[in-house]
């Protein structure tokens, strides 16, 4: 286990660790995947959530899924949690196929769905518990805290904390289990603009630390470009990839930069959410 430091003085700063931090992530490989789901006038007619859909990661490789709604985002990280099976194809973490769910593929959704009755310290060591690993693992649940800025918070209550440290009591959680995987779904989209903006920079933070392959579904945009490695866009129902964009921003960006800025137009323009005076960047 790395011996983090003091906690960092802004999002955009590291907290010293000794020894350096590995590369904990995996890559993950879709093949081929489709999803059917019953409807309910006709259960022998399906209906097709995801269709042909392949797509790899590197590890440690920050990929966004960005698309409409009901483009099949959320069912995608379904897939790859372990938590729904696909209709036909393979999903792949390192050399280990996907058939049920792991620890070493982390979730956090959009409700950080803390237990009421846990302190913070309850809830980001729960896993461990649940597993009976536990046991002379306090070290490793201060270190947590300590890296998403919460160890004054330790017995406090999930009534007792505000949404972006909910947040982050949901991250300590999911990250303790050293995930291969981390599948983010819209964990940020209940926030207020200022506060998501704040736990944008600690998701990366935590990232550039732990180097954990991140997938992120979001419908933001701007949070997209400023965060990921690669943007896939999703087609509508059934969802298909329909693009793949390289960001090859330097980090941390500036949301307000010229390539910033021809990176979300093109985004919009993609999505028919822009006007028809913006102009598309080239193929990359």
């Amino acid at each position: 286990m790395f011996s983090f430091g003091k906690k960092a003085q802004s999002s955009g700063d590291l907290p010293e660790m000794n020894p350096p931090p590995a590369n904990e992530g995996s890559s993950l490989r879709i093949l081929n995947v489709r999803k059917d789901f019953p409807t309910p006038d006709d259960p022998a007619v399906p209906a097709c959530a995801l269709d042909k859909l392949t797509l790899s990661l590197s590890p440690g490789e920050l990929v966004s899924l960005i698309g409409p709604s009901g483009c099949g985002k959320s069912t995608l990280l379904r897939l790859v949690a372990g938590l729904e099976s696909p209709t036909s194809g393979e999903l792949w973490v390192g050399n280990e196929r996907i058939t049920e769910p792991s620890a070493e593929r982390g979730v956090v959704f959009q409700d950080p769905n803390l237990f009421p009755w846990l302190t913070v310290r309850g809830n980001i060591q729960a896993g461990l518990v649940a597993r009976g690993q536990a046991k002379g693992k306090r070290h490793e649940v201060d270190a947590f805290m300590r890296l998403v800025g919460l160890e004054s918070f330790a017995n406090a209550y999930p009534h007792h904390l505000s949404g972006g440290m909910a947040q982050r009591v949901a991250l300590a959680r999911a990250l303790i289990n050293h995930p291969k995987v981390l599948l983010l779904d819209e964990p940020l989209g209940a926030l207020d603009a200022f506060t998501r903006m704040k736990m944008q920079d600690e998701v990366l933070r935590l990232w550039q630390v732990r180097r954990t392959t991140l997938l992120l579904v979001t419908h933001d945009t701007d949070e997209a470009i400023y965060m990921s490695d690669r943007i896939v866009i999703m087609s509508p129902r059934p969802g298909r990839i329909e693009r793949k964009l390289e960001i090859a921003l330097k980090r941390p960006r500036d949301r307000n930069s010229p390539d910033f800025l021809r990176f979300r137009n093109e985004i919009l323009e993609h999505l028919h959410f822009a006007g028809q005076s913006h102009q598309p960047l080239e193929a990359l």
